[in-house]
């Protein structure tokens, strides 16, 4: 299976590397895709045979963590900073996280928070999961939210994790995921999108403890 390099890392992590500044991007995908994480094995967490009949992409980020599957009804923030070493990894996912949940809740969505090293989560359901690579000088943390996509879809493409949050207590995909789509109201995906970038790009995440 042909695997390509998920676009949109290296767009920022080029950005940076020019600037020095932090840059964040939201958007939402414009077609159904599987993202493996830097080290998944296509044969234990993707249905392969599933995604070849129906033409869905099998892409691969430079984050970790287990594949994921993107459509129209995700949105996905991706943001890139200065961050020399490779150290305190758990705390950058902690601030993130966090500054990510915060703009949330001004926007009207709330009750989430961090379960797990890098979910985010209503209750018992996960809404969210991140991922995070690291080079020398910079860091890219990336966050797949579940806001109105097709859950069927995920069971189609995705295997069970090989790994998995305690609180997952071996649930299937159904019973595990969650969506933030009462959170839309009466807009989009792209609405909820277009308003979090806007304010990601006002506020600031904190600094390391």
């Amino acid at each position: 299976m042909k695997i390509d390099a998920y676009p949109f890392d290296d767009a920022l992590l080029e950005a940076v590397r020019a600037d020095r500044q932090r840059h964040t991007l939201v958007y939402v995908p414009g077609e159904v895709q599987v993202v493996l994480g830097r080290g998944s094995k296509p044969e234990t967490e993707v249905h392969i045979t599933a995604c070849r009949e129906d033409g869905v992409p099998v892409l691969r980020r430079r984050g970790g963590g287990c594949a994921v599957v993107l459509d129209p009804g995700n949105i996905v923030v991706s943001v890139v900073e200065q961050a020399p070493g490779f150290g305190q990894n758990r705390a950058h996912f902690t601030r993130l996280s966090a500054w990510l949940i915060a703009s949330l809740e001004r926007l009207g969505v709330t009750g989430l928070e961090q379960r797990g090293i890098s979910d985010l989560a209503l209750g018992d359901r996960k809404i969210g999961g991140a991922s995070l690579h690291r080079s020398r000088e910079r860091l890219l943390y990336s966050v797949s939210l579940l806001v109105d996509s097709d859950i069927s879809l995920i069971e189609r493409y995705l295997r069970h994790p090989p790994r998995e949050p305690d609180y997952r207590a071996g649930r299937p995909h159904r019973e595990f995921l969650g969506t933030l789509r009462v959170a839309l109201g009466t807009g989009s995906p792209k609405d909820l999108a277009d308003r979090l970038s806007q304010v990601l790009a006002n506020t600031e995440p904190s600094a390391l403890p």
